[in-house]
């Protein structure tokens, strides 16, 4: 029996061309495991691997398990303070400041959530700035918890530079993904989260690690002209906003709400290149709160059923995350996720297993 055949005999795994089934249960502590052994101590490994684990599991692939060697190495790197002891100021009434102290934004964001929906309960509004920071992960992660709390929620965090804007000859902005959510009546709330660039730059180095083109308009090469090879946009090139000037503007608007209020580093300004092997940006986030009845509507979840009957009368099959949540309950109910064999075997060899 070879070590490969043994291994999955002894783990009650199967394989399926490319494509591994591995016990959930699993899944967080080997995540945890290589994130402790690089660096991180158990409290703050165990909400990494929480946030790449949900990825995985709700078929964010791009945010999921193929990130882990680029936390690993960031951490490794020295260009995170593993360490890190994220402090809050109320600047105003309805305001939370966060000096994330150069650690992951997930452990400063959850430190204050809180407070945060405390606020939001009690003026109506609130918002939070979170400056010098590392968010690697999917960030609709960041506001569905606020929404199953009953609050609205819109978050935005800015990163380093990957986007070419507004006839633009270099990459300024970073793709500044942009989340939303919306609690709802007997239903999982109404999640939404994309990029500002039409491809996210994880889709990007999923790509590229497959060696699969992307559609041509994604992205431009070093010398500005249109690519369909993700290798090279990644290599001195940029990645392309979605509508145009419109993904611009959105990217815009993040990149002055995350860096700008918070006092935090423009994607321009990113110097991880002085730390071999560090992927993530130190950037910054914003979280805004806010209480549904604070606009006076006693209604609105009423009205907000109304409008999501109507647009699945005019045809509309799925609410955005129903996919996700969809997938999220199937796994959970047969206990299995199906993963990438081959940064299953990574997450491995980073957990010393």
């Amino acid at each position: 029996m070879s070590n490969r055949t043994a291994f999955i005999a002894e783990r009650h795994l199967t394989v399926a061309d490319d494509e591994i089934q591995i016990p959930l249960e699993i899944l967080e502590p080997k995540l945890a495991s290589a994130l402790r052994r690089a660096g991180l101590s158990e409290p703050i490994a165990r909400i990494i691997a929480e946030t790449v684990a949900g990825a995985e599991i709700d078929g964010s692939r791009s945010h999921g398990i193929h990130r882990l060697p680029g936390y690993v190495s960031s951490i490794s790197s020295g260009w995170i303070n593993t360490a890190a002891k994220p402090a809050c100021e109320q600047t105003r009434p309805g305001c939370l400041a966060v000096e994330a102290d150069n650690g992951f934004a997930q452990q400063a964001t959850r430190a204050f959530s809180n407070r945060l929906a405390g606020m939001a309960r009690s003026q109506g509004v609130a918002t939070m700035f979170v400056r010098n920071s590392h968010h690697f992960g999917a960030l609709w992660q960041d506001v569905e918890p606020l929404a199953r709390a009953g609050l609205i929620s819109i978050a935005m965090v800015n990163s380093r530079s990957h986007m070419a804007v507004w006839q633009g000859k270099r990459k300024t902005l970073g793709t500044n993904p942009i989340a939303f959510a919306c609690p709802r009546t007997n239903a999982p709330p109404l999640v939404w989260d994309q990029a500002s660039s039409i491809m996210s730059h994880g889709d990007i180095l999923l790509h590229a690690a497959a060696g699969r083109p992307v559609p041509s308009g994604v992205g431009i090469n070093r010398d500005g002209d249109v690519t369909t090879d993700p290798a090279a946009i990644l290599d001195g090139g940029a990645l392309l906003p979605f509508g145009g000037a419109k993904g611009a503007s959105l990217a815009f608007m993040a990149e002055v709400l995350v860096a700008a209020l918070s006092g935090g580093t423009f994607g321009f300004e990113d110097c991880s290149s002085n730390f071999p092997g560090a992927k993530t940006s130190n950037a910054g986030q914003f979280i805004l709160a806010l209480d549904p009845g604070a606009g006076g509507n006693a209604s609105f979840q009423g009205q907000l059923e109304r409008l999501i009957a109507e647009l699945k009368h005019a045809g509309s099959t799925r609410m955005p995350a129903d996919n996700r949540y969809r997938r999220r309950q199937a796994v959970h109910e047969s206990g299995m996720l199906s993963v990438d064999a081959r940064n299953w075997a990574r997450v491995l060899s980073l957990a010393e297993d």
